[in-house]
């Protein structure tokens, strides 16, 4: 029984907490959609492809915009394309479901066998996006207006759903949700996040890019900290230039991969000459 709740490891490339991987695994038992906050740069969106890898299923990407509409997830019926075949009268027009297109979530819900679905960054649309989906996600079935057909998922997809926090989501949403905060990563997991991009990796030049990466985090004042993916460009370009670990002890060189505003530059030129705080981190042991 153990064996078949947990379904979700991760996968070589994408390293996760105890935490995450529960909370994947409980929302995939209780058949929930699983809500995932946390800052930019840790692993949200990716979340979802690893899941889909890990679980050798097909992903579908709902990328929401300001301009989303719940109803546009499950399809769209082509007007102006009918309109434009009927004025050139070379084609049957009279066939409705020829124009019907589905969105991610209508593909999800028709799709053959079970899908990780990605509805990224939902917070990005209107208030009222994330309760526009609640039947939908409830019954995991649609109706197409146009064509009276009802569509009602073969399986139960996995639904995976991002937010960066811009907006507060609906009480009645969230409880249908499983929910889990990403915690940035410690300096013993972000070692081995690091590790799974630069394999062969000195050390010494790790121990100090990590040294150097979190006392630059933990500035007061910066208005956005350096994230998961600017760390591992970062060390990166240390490589390729054979920048040594003393020089990153002593410097930060190519700030600008790390730091991304002007402002900020000025937080780190500021606070330079400090040196970082003692950390319990990991040293390369």
């Amino acid at each position: 029984m153990e064996k078949e709740f947990d379904r979700f490891s991760g996968t070589k490339r994408y390293i996760t907490s105890a935490e995450l991987r529960h909370a994947v695994n409980v929302a995939a038992a209780l058949e929930r959609p699983l809500l995932v906050k946390g800052e930019p740069g840790t692993g949200k969106t990716l979340l979802a492809h690893a899941v889909a890898e890990d679980l050798g299923l097909d992903l579908i990407v709902w990328n929401v915009k300001s301009t989303s509409k719940a109803a546009d997830g499950l399809y769209v019926y082509d007007t102006v394309q009918r309109l434009q075949d009927s004025r050139f009268g070379d084609k049957d027009v009279s066939d409705i479901r020829q124009y019907i297109r589905l969105g991610p979530l209508g593909r999800a819900l028709t799709a053959d066998g079970q899908v990780v679905l990605l509805i990224d960054e939902i917070d990005k649309a209107d208030l009222e996006f994330p309760n526009d989906l609640l039947h939908e996600l409830d019954e995991m079935e649609f109706t197409v207006v146009e064509t009276g057909d009802r569509h009602r998922a073969r399986q139960r997809p996995l639904v995976i759903i991002t937010s960066n926090a811009e907006k507060e989501l609906p009480d009645a949403f969230l409880r249908r949700c499983i929910f889990h905060y990403i915690q940035f990563p410690d300096a013993e997991l972000m070692a081995e996040i690091v590790r799974v991009h630069h394999p062969a990796l000195d050390k010494k030049l790790l121990a100090q890019a990590l040294e150097r990466f979190y006392w630059l985090r933990d500035l007061h004042g910066l208005r956005k900290r350096p994230s998961t993916s600017e760390l591992v460009d970062w060390i990166g370009a240390l490589i390729a230039a054979g920048i040594p670990p003393d020089k990153v002890s002593k410097e930060i060189p190519f700030l600008g991969a790390l730091v991304k505003k002007p402002e900020d530059e000025e937080v780190v030129a500021r606070e330079a000459g400090r040196p970082p705080r003692t950390r319990n981190m990991w040293r390369g042991r």
